[in-house]
């Protein structure tokens, strides 16, 4: 597509993200399990909440404030990132440090730079000193309490794939930007022990988490936003460090890249995007994780670590995600908030409705396809 669409598409989704509005946690006070079990999780669904779902939707809008190489969008940073403080923020955990991934990138722009910066540094620290560890040192996915914003759901022994890109991005970017050698190896630390625990080597996927407790991948479902948060986390990762890693390493995140990739342009549907059990052909396409692949595969082109024939690939996936942006700038076809299931079927049940991660991949994927 040229950039012209893209743009007119990429300003829509924007125009969307940007006015979701608040969150509602009473009805997650109040949710039956039936709401629970399909994923429906309020604070999912606005944009001025401090937790995963804004965080991404912010970084997507850094970066597209990057590729136009200026401040256009400081003021909402700014009032955003006020407006919460002032609020209160929530509990500390994995998911809520994605907001931090936009804001070490930009506080220096931004007034009370100097008070963002501490935010920042002390966030951090917290990962390394404070976040409870699995065995071998992983980060444990501890999550928001659902209904109640300042509890957490601790999910004792367990790391999830989605911690790559919740909280490991923003901690080797602090790392990079503040040249602190304890964070950028915590980092690779990080990508290393996922990949240990979560990479299948038959199928050349990614698990959804892996239980030290229970020594398994619990269900062993390949969930498709789930390998999203690999495919483009580990890029974005290596991105940042450019050539500040160790070859070895390098070659080893590289090569199993690339083995994902392929097995995921083999399951790739003929829409362009993937099935939300990518192994399963009965389950619903799923637009959201489906962004976050591609805007991976974009980033191995770009990169060189992906070949010329993957430029299919990607842009098939880029023209589906387009016709599932509606007229008003909604992100459709998303799957809602997913924990971990123990077979196909928590993941195929899993509602399909708008939400505010849906338009934050997408535009993160969209602004991918402008830098070619």
């Amino acid at each position: 597509m040229k950039n012209e669409q893209l743009l007119d598409k990429i300003h829509l989704v924007v125009k969307k993200l940007m006015n979701l509005g608040g969150s509602d946690y009473e009805q997650d006070r109040t949710a039956d399990k039936d709401s629970c079990r399909k994923g429906i999780i309020q604070r999912d669904f606005g944009i001025e909440e401090w937790d995963w779902p804004q965080g991404i939707g912010l970084y997507g809008l850094y970066k597209l404030q990057a590729h136009y190489g200026d401040g256009r969008y400081n003021d909402f940073f700014s009032n955003w990132y006020e407006h919460n403080i002032q609020s209160g923020l929530p509990s500390k955990n994995i998911n809520t440090t994605a907001p931090f991934l936009a804001l070490v990138n930009l506080w220096d722009q931004l007034p009370e730079a100097d008070n963002y910066k501490a935010m920042c540094l002390e966030r951090a620290d917290w990962l390394i000193h404070e976040l409870p560890k699995t065995k071998e040192g992983g980060f444990q996915h501890v999550t928001s309490a659902i209904g109640d914003r300042n509890g957490v759901n601790l999910n004792h022994g367990q790391i999830w794939v989605d911690t790559l890109v919740m909280s490991v991005l923003f901690l080797n970017m602090a790392g990079q930007r503040y040249d602190n050698a304890s964070w950028k190896d915590e980092a690779v630390h990080q990508f290393l022990l996922h990949i240990k625990y979560l990479y299948d080597k038959q199928t050349g996927l990614f698990h959804h988490g892996f239980s030290f407790e229970r020594n398994d991948n619990f269900g062993g479902i390949f969930w498709c936003r789930g390998n999203s948060w690999f495919t483009y986390g580990v890029m974005d990762y290596l991105d940042a460090c450019k050539s500040g890693i160790a070859p070895g390493v390098n070659a080893y995140l590289t090569d199993t890249f690339r083995a994902q990739a392929e097995a995921l342009r083999n399951l790739q549907a003929p829409s362009g995007l993937w099935h939300t059990v990518l192994t399963d052909e009965t389950s619903y396409e799923e637009v959201s994780g489906s962004a976050a692949i591609t805007a991976g595969i974009l980033k191995g082109l770009r990169a060189g670590v992906l070949d010329s024939s993957y430029r299919k690939v990607a842009d098939q996936a880029i023209e589906a995600i387009c016709r599932n942006v509606s007229k008003d700038g909604t992100v459709l076809n998303v799957s809602a908030g997913t924990g971990i299931g123990m077979d196909s079927e928590h993941y195929k049940n899993i509602a399909v409705m708008p939400m505010a991660y849906g338009q934050s991949l997408a535009l993160i994927a969209l602004c991918e396809a402008l830098e070619g």
